[in-house]
């Protein structure tokens, strides 16, 4: 509490030397809001609207897909002209603009467009407003995850609240819903200051060094692994609202049941240094694949099973917790100061990658195959995932 009491203070003081805590947590409390009213519930708004699964599947890989393009464009255009937070501005004002369509028509051509129109813009704020956070912690950076942690917390409110309102008032108002959060995130970006300016950046290294350390051993088969975890993931972001309503599972209690996986990541979050200075990289990404198999095999064959499905959603702390900080931190290890910028890059642009294709099969294997396969197929990428990094990482990385 020491903490947040003196940032509290610090944001009040109206000094822009001093640590904005609150409008920047502001700011991921409302970003990470709108995720958990899309990641849970948007599959679910098109099954209302009478799409068929693989149709579903179609229109949500679409923003998985901006997620390829989108960062990497933005982050050129903010890198050269410096004007992030006006980028972030823009992003989340034209979200806004762009997801007004949907109330236009509903045809799957136009949500097609509205899909790839908004979140073109979309993809385009969190980056820029990283930079920005980190600027103004500056030498504080070890309160980055202070901050961050108000992103979990709006997700997990917007699950549960959400879910819970869909219940009572049906899915027609989930537009209205999700226009409004989006202009709260424009809302919170007006009030954020401008970071400090940074100094000059140095140079980047040429291309042929960053191929040289892509060919570095087990680098080029980590980010395939990168790819095939998200593909695994497919099916629970697309899917599980569905396959829990059918299992007779309420809106209100899906909606806790997605904000406990939350939860578990944020416990994890709290031990992972802990967990970093006892086990390797290596250890924890294979591991983290193992008990993704695990999970989703569960998740399809029994999910019927209320036990058995809070330790499905408790193991999210494994499947995108520990994965994804240990994949962050296998970059930092095998890339340069100067190309930690395209690693990651190429970390999220293979997440949306296999994001994507994971939405685009499942839609297809759900109506055809059914959930237990279509999750069992999940579990398969992930094994061989997990079996690819335990032969060819390092023993030490």
């Amino acid at each position: 509490m020491v903490s947040f009491r003196h940032a509290a203070a610090n944001d009040n003081s109206g000094l822009s030397t001093l640590l904005p805590y609150w409008r920047l947590s502001g700011f991921y409390f409302a970003y990470f809001a709108l995720l958990g009213g899309v990641a849970p519930f948007l599959a679910l708004y098109f099954d209302h609207l009478g799409f068929s699964a693989a149709r579903i599947g179609e229109l949500i890989a679409i923003p998985m897909l901006m997620r390829c393009i989108a960062p990497n464009l933005w982050g050129w255009l903010g890198d050269v002209s410096g004007r992030r937070l006006l980028i972030v501005r823009l992003g989340a004002l034209c979200t806004a603009i762009a997801f007004t369509g949907i109330f236009y028509r509903q045809d799957y051509a136009w949500l097609a467009l509205i899909m790839a129109a908004h979140s073109f813009f979309w993809h385009a704020v969190l980056p820029q407003f990283e930079a920005i956070t980190l600027g103004h912690l500056g030498a504080q950076s070890a309160r980055y995850s202070m901050i961050r942690l108000w992103g979990s917390v709006g997700f997990i409110a917007t699950v549960v609240g959400l879910g819970l309102l869909l219940e009572v008032l049906g899915l027609d108002i989930y537009p209205a819903v999700m226009l409004g959060i989006m202009l709260a995130i424009f809302l919170c970006s007006m009030i954020v200051p401008q970071a400090p300016t940074p100094a000059a950046r140095p140079r980047g290294e040429p291309v042929e060094r960053f191929m040289s350390l892509l060919r570095r051993p087990g680098v080029l088969a980590f980010f395939l692994c990168v790819a095939l975890m998200q593909l695994s993931h497919g099916p629970y972001y697309t899917f599980l609202t569905l396959h829990l309503e059918a299992l007779g599972y309420g809106r209100g209690t899906i909606g806790l049941l997605w904000a406990l996986g939350v939860v578990a990541e944020i416990v994890l979050f709290l031990f992972m240094t802990r967990v970093l200075q006892r086990f390797s990289l290596k250890q924890l990404l294979v591991a983290s694949l193992l008990l993704a198999a695990l999970r989703w095999v569960l998740l399809g064959a029994l999910a019927h099973s209320l036990m058995i499905l809070l330790l499905i959603q408790l193991l999210h702390a494994a499947t995108f917790g520990s994965f994804h900080v240990a994949a962050i931190h296998f970059i930092q290890h095998n890339f340069t100061e100067r190309l930690q910028g395209q690693g990651q890059a190429l970390y999220a642009s293979l997440s949306g990658v296999g994001g994507a294709l994971g939405a685009l099969y499942s839609g297809y294997s759900w109506a055809t195959l059914g959930p237990q396969w279509t999750f069992g197929l999940a579990g398969l990428a992930a094994f061989v995932a997990a079996v690819v990094l335990l032969r060819v990482l390092p023993p030490r990385s």
